[in-house]
């Protein structure tokens, strides 16, 4: 993976905690990296599905709501919310052609007593396929760095039954995009453990969000009824890196999954990325 010149120090050591909580680091722009792996149906072509897979470019970009939005309440006193627009846009590293945009909204709220819930963080957003994505989750600060589970690529479901032997055979012999090993395909996590290699990562700030139970994903039809995006969990690490010199920058990694079905089968869309605070 390409090496980045980070610009941005991460903040001192005992600073004024900030109403965004957890989310606070995230403002900014960041740039970097990834790779992205999709099934999609192939109708067109007469074939059951074809294997999409990316080596991207990435600017993610955060900017505070700038004030509290209130939410009132009934059975309990109001509550303040604070948050952040952001705007995705990813590009094909070959092509530069983008393949996808997204805007949206991360939300830091605050314990409540009805209903009786702890302190969480929310992200919203839409894409221009035509879903609407509500998740919900939590955040925990770690000493060092992350611990970057692997992930799954293997499609599962009822419909994997059917299918006769060599069916997945183009999630072995793809021809792979420059920067990709064989290997991501099967866990695009490990993406992710070698971008940071060598690195002296001395906290993680890790948000982690999922559309179920709490949550969810609403399509137009055509979405629906012909790959239907069903869930949808992300964790993001914002890590902060310490220099030879003993600086220190941010860094964030992040991994996403999306569920999507079609053919009775649910098929893991998954997207990874590291990226640098400028």
């Amino acid at each position: 993976m390409a090496t980045f010149s980070p610009l941005r120090a991460a903040a001192p050591l005992g600073q004024p905690s900030s109403p965004l909580g957890p989310l606070a680091d995230l403002q900014g722009t960041w740039s970097g990296h990834g790779f992205n792996l999709i099934a999609l149906p192939d109708k067109q072509h007469n074939q059951a599905f074809r294997l999409m897979l990316n080596t991207t470019t990435e600017i993610l970009q955060f900017n505070s709501i700038g004030g509290a939005v209130p939410n009132r309440g009934s059975a309990q006193g109001d509550i303040n919310i604070f948050g952040l627009t952001y705007l995705q846009r990813v590009n094909d590293a070959q092509t530069r052609e983008g393949i996808h945009i997204e805007p949206g909204i991360w939300l830091n709220v605050p314990a409540t007593t009805a209903p009786a819930a702890p302190a969480s963080i929310v992200r919203q957003s839409t894409i221009p396929h035509g879903d609407s994505l509500l998740a919900q989750g939590m955040s925990l600060t770690v000493q060092g760095g992350p611990q970057i589970a692997p992930v799954s690529s293997k499609p599962t479901g009822p419909g994997m039954a059917s299918k006769l032997p060599g069916y997945l055979d183009p999630y072995s012999h793809s021809d792979l995009p420059p920067g990709m090993k064989q290997s991501y395909v099967s866990n695009m996590n490990e993406a992710l453990v070698d971008a940071i290699q060598g690195q002296h990562i001395v906290k993680t700030m890790v948000l982690q969000v999922a559309s179920i139970p709490i949550g969810g994903i609403v399509n137009i039809p055509f979405v629906t009824v012909n790959a239907n995006a069903m869930r949808m969990s992300a964790i993001f690490w914002i890590e902060t890196v310490q220099r030879a010199d003993g600086s220190h920058f941010l860094q964030l990694q992040y991994t996403q999954t999306v569920i999507l079905n079609f053919l009775d089968i649910d098929w893991p869309h998954i997207s990874v990325a590291t990226l640098i605070n400028t």
